[in-house]
C-alpha cells in the first residue's frame, strides 16, 4: 500500500544573501589568504546564486564572535521558529488542524537541543498528547527522505494514520571565520536555512507522490567523507576530497536496487551542481528531469534536510503526468542515502 505526500510548504530566514555578499564577507575577513582568488571564483560557482540565513551574516551568531552556546541556541530557535510555521501553514493546506495528527516525524542537526522539534513542535502546533513522536537528529541532508520514509512506515503500520513531516534547518550555524580551507569557504557560499512540512497518509489529500518503496544504505568506510564538529567557537562542518565522488560511490547501489524501473522525473538532493547532474546521468534522465534541484540550489541553496521538501513543492508547481515514474534521492554524512521510488498521482 502506497504511502500519500502532500504539498510540501517551506519557509526561508528572514534575511536573503547573495554570492555576492558571501564573495565580500570572506575577502574583508581573509584578505591575506594565499589561495583567495581560487576561493572566490569557486565560491562564484559553486551553483547558488542567493540563499536566506535566519540571522544577517555579520550577525554575532553567524559570522561574529559568539560561541557555542550562543550559537547553539540561536539556531535551534530559530529552526524551531520556522519549523512552526512551516506546519502550520502545511495543516492549513490540507485542511488539518493539530488534533488531527497520529504522529509527527522531524529532521533537524544544526543545533542543540532535549527535547527537540518533535516534542516542542506538539505543544507549540496543538497535536494529542498521545500522538507518536520521532526525532531525526543527526541525518543532515538525507533526512528529509529519512523522515519521509519513517512516516510511509509508521502509515503502513497503522493504515488511516495522518503522520506531520517536518524539517528544519539553520546551517549558517557553521558559518565560521575560524574554517579557512577552501572546501569550508564553499560550505559559507553554499547553504541556506529554511523549514518545511507536508503530510503523509495512507489516502491522498490531494496531488502529489505516492511513495512505493525505500532504500536506505551507508557507505562502508565513509565515516571521513563529511562530519559535524563542535568546538569552542560553535559549529564546523568539515569534509575530505573523497566527499566530491560520493554519490557516485553509492549510485550503483541505487541503480541495484532499482532494477529495471526507469524514472520519468527526480527529485534529487541540491548538494551541489555534480550531484545533481551526477544523479540524473546515473538514471537516464535528462537535464530538464531535474531543473527543480537545479532551481533550488540557485535559488535557496543547499537547504539540507528540508532540501527534499522544496524540490519536491516546485515539482508541484510543474507537474509530472499522472503515474509518471519517478525517484527521490538524498546523501548525508556517514556517507548515508536515503531514496524513494514513487509515482505521481494527480
Amino acid at each position: 500500500m502506497p504511502a500519500y505526500v502532500s504539498r510540501p510548504l517551506t519557509v526561508f530566514g528572514d534575511h536573503k544573501v547573495t554570492t555576492g555578499d558571501i564573495a565580500d564577507d570572506i575577502r574583508a575577513h581573509h584578505p591575506d589568504h594565499p589561495r583567495l582568488g581560487a576561493i572566490l571564483r569557486v565560491v562564484r560557482n559553486c551553483g547558488v546564486n542567493t540563499r536566506h540565513f535566519s540571522r544577517p551574516v555579520d550577525a554575532p551568531t553567524v559570522a561574529g564572535a559568539a560561541g557555542i552556546e550562543d550559537r547553539a541556541a540561536v539556531a535551534f530557535e530559530d529552526a524551531l521558529d520556522m519549523a512552526e510555521r512551516a506546519a502550520s501553514e502545511a495543516l492549513h493546506a490540507s485542511g488539518l488542524v493539530g488534533e488531527d495528527i497520529d504522529a509527527i516525524v522531524t529532521a533537524h542537526c544544526t543545533g542543540w537541543a532535549v527535547p527537540n522539534l518533535d516534542v516542542r513542535l506538539m505543544d507549540r502546533l496543538g497535536l494529542r498528547p498521545t500522538a507518536r513522536h520521532i526525532a531525526l537528529t543527526t541525518l543532515a541532508c538525507a533526512g528529509g527522505v529519512q523522515a519521509l520514509i519513517r512516516a510511509a512506515d509508521l502509515v503502513a503500520a497503522r493504515p488511516g494514520s495522518k503522520v506531520l513531516v517536518v524539517a528544519a534547518e539553520v546551517i549558517s550555524s557553521v558559518y565560521n571565520h575560524s574554517d579557512t580551507s577552501i572546501e569550508s569557504m564553499i560550505y559559507k557560499a553554499l547553504f541556506g536555512d529554511s523549514a518545511a512540512a507536508a503530510i503523509v497518509t495512507s489516502d491522498p489529500l490531494g496531488p502529489g507522490i505516492a511513495v512505493e518503496d525505500s532504500l536506505e544504505y551507508v557507505l562502508p568506510d565513509s565515516l571521513d567523507r563529511y562530519r559535524g564538529r563542535i568546538a569552542p567557537d560553535g559549529f564546523h562542518f568539515d569534509s575530505t576530497k573523497k566527499a566530491l565522488s560520493a554519490a557516485d560511490d553509492v549510485l550503483p547501489t541505487i541503480l541495484d536496487w532499482l532494477g529495471p524501473y526507469r524514472a520519468d522525473f527526480a527529485v534529487v538532493h541540491p548538494g551541489s551542481p555534480r550531484i545533481i547532474g551526477d544523479t540524473a546521468e546515473a538514471l537516464g534522465l535528462r537535464a530538464h528531469a531535474v531543473r527543480h534541484s537545479t532551481a533550488t540550489l540557485a535559488d535557496e541553496g543547499n537547504l539540507g534536510g528540508v532540501s527534499v521538501f522544496r524540490v519536491l513543492e516546485r515539482t508541484h508547481g510543474e507537474p509530472p503526468a499522472d503515474n509518471a515514474r519517478g525517484v527521490a534521492v538524498a546523501y548525508g554524512p556517514g556517507f548515508t542515502t536515503a531514496a524513494l521510488r514513487c509515482r505521481w498521482q494527480s
